[in-house]
């Protein structure tokens, strides 16, 4: 049996990072990837997804300067677009494992634990003094007759042809992302919400001001509405509803969710806690199994599942096992966006648990009137920031075309805690943009 000081279950962004860092030490390590190399962001979510969003966002907001010195609005080519995205990614997977195999020792295939500190590879036990899991979410897929009909995330970003008509089961940020993406190329989109709401976890207000938009531009919103059968047809499938109504379509996507990569770990070998939220960890990062870690999105922890996250938590634990830390790991402010059109960006507090609690007050800026925003025709652009009882900042939303680079202006003057003074003193941004209304927005 090879023994490691450190085994590494999963390639994606927080196991590279990792592995970087450890890579440069004498320690020997071993990275086991049974899907694709470098994990779900670079190959089939957030990069391929920044990717489309730039002829996206330029086409939807070319439409709303038709008569503002826009001629005639660009018309998106889903194929051309594709084509492009594959041309740029199709190739990252190999180029990652390659880049793994000049760093460490890597094993092609699923990991199980058959011990504590022993996992097995295609029939292969390899022991490790720590053992680091980092397996991420995958989609989740509902349960219902006819769910093999289903398509979800992965598939919409390797669509080569859009479809004319999609039903998109879902309305987090995965599927009013993709839906804004194919709508914007001509395919005609209908949700099914099993609830009232879209993007839960942002400020409900706006939410409901990008439901109003995205009817508007012709998407159609079935709320408290549940799909119970998909069947195949002749024309293509009938989605049938919790009320009993069916509906045509020639492509089902599934956006109900994402779920942790915990069934082909066996950790019940291992003795280690885990919900259907994730594998548990102490603020260390360590399971309940001494020297056996866990990062990234696979965790329990009640934080975004974000890119930026996971690489925090490889940072840390590189700085615990090589650097001697002991203090518990703390996370920052930490900004997060949905990158539809316009897009919703948040930071600290959130303008709904402000309107429930005397001790934060709300602001609300129509940011329309702005020259920038005026020259974008964005009518819709708002932005909400939430104060304490000290009038310090402690909270953004916003919504409008920029919105995630509105907000990135203020994840760190409200995670350094900047006052006004420190701001006029120190900092003098470009103009005009949101930036130079910072010194505005401070109060204390």
């Amino acid at each position: 049996m090879q023994k490691y000081d450190y085994i590494i279950l999963g390639t994606g962004p927080a196991g590279y990072l990792l592995a970087q860092k450890l890579a440069k030490t004498d320690k020997s390590l071993l990275a086991v990837e049974g899907g694709l190399f470098g994990g779900t962001c670079p190959n089939v979510g957030c990069e391929p997804k920044i990717f489309l969003s730039g002829a996206v966002h330029t086409a939807l907001a070319s439409q709303q300067l038709v008569g503002r010195g826009i001629d005639q609005a660009a018309q998106l080519d889903w194929d051309q677009l594709m084509k492009t995205k594959k041309a740029r990614f199709d190739a990252w997977p190999a180029e990652t494992k390659a880049i793994y195999e000049k760093m460490c020792d890597v094993a092609v295939g699923y990991g199980k634990f058959t011990s504590p500190h022993t996992i097995m590879v295609n029939g292969q036990e390899y022991q490790g003094d720590k053992i680091i899991i980092a397996t991420g979410h995958r989609p989740h897929q509902i349960n219902i007759p006819g769910k093999q009909y289903t398509h979800d995330s992965t598939d919409v970003l390797s669509l080569a042809h859009r479809p004319d008509h999609a039903i998109f089961i879902g309305g987090g940020y995965v599927g009013i992302e993709l839906a804004t993406f194919l709508a914007a190329a001509g395919t005609q989109v209908e949700f099914l919400i099993r609830s009232d709401r879209i993007l839960r976890g942002f400020y409900t207000k706006y939410t409901q001001e990008m439901i109003a938009i995205l009817k508007k531009r012709g998407l159609k919103f079935h709320f408290h509405t549940e799909a119970t059968k998909v069947e195949q047809t002749k024309a293509g499938y009938l989605v049938t509803t919790n009320h009993g109504d069916q509906l045509k379509t020639n492509y089902v996507v599934d956006a109900s969710g994402r779920v942790p990569n915990l069934e082909k770990l066996d950790l019940a070998a291992a003795g280690i806690n885990y919900s259907r939220k994730g594998i548990d960890v102490d603020d260390h990062l360590q399971t309940n199994v001494s020297g056996v870690y866990a990062m990234g999105d696979i965790t329990s922890q009640s934080l975004p599942k974000l890119t930026t996250v996971a690489e925090l938590d490889a940072d840390y634990l590189y700085r615990q096992f090589e650097q001697g830390e002991t203090t518990p790991l703390h996370y920052p402010t930490i900004g997060t966006a949905a990158f539809a059109f316009p897009e919703i960006a948040q930071v600290g507090v959130n303008p709904d648990r402000a309107n429930d609690n005397p001790a934060y007050h709300c602001e609300e800026h129509d940011l329309s009137y702005g020259s920038f925003y005026a020259g974008l025709n964005e009518q819709d652009a708002k932005l909400t920031v939430v104060y304490d009882q000290e009038h310090r900042l402690v909270g953004a939303s916003e919504i409008g075309a920029t919105a995630a680079d509105d907000i990135n202006n203020l994840v760190p003057v409200i995670g350094l805690h900047v006052n006004h003074h420190d701001w006029q003193q120190n900092v003098l941004p470009i103009y005009p943009a949101l930036a130079d209304k910072i010194s505005g927005l401070l109060k204390n």
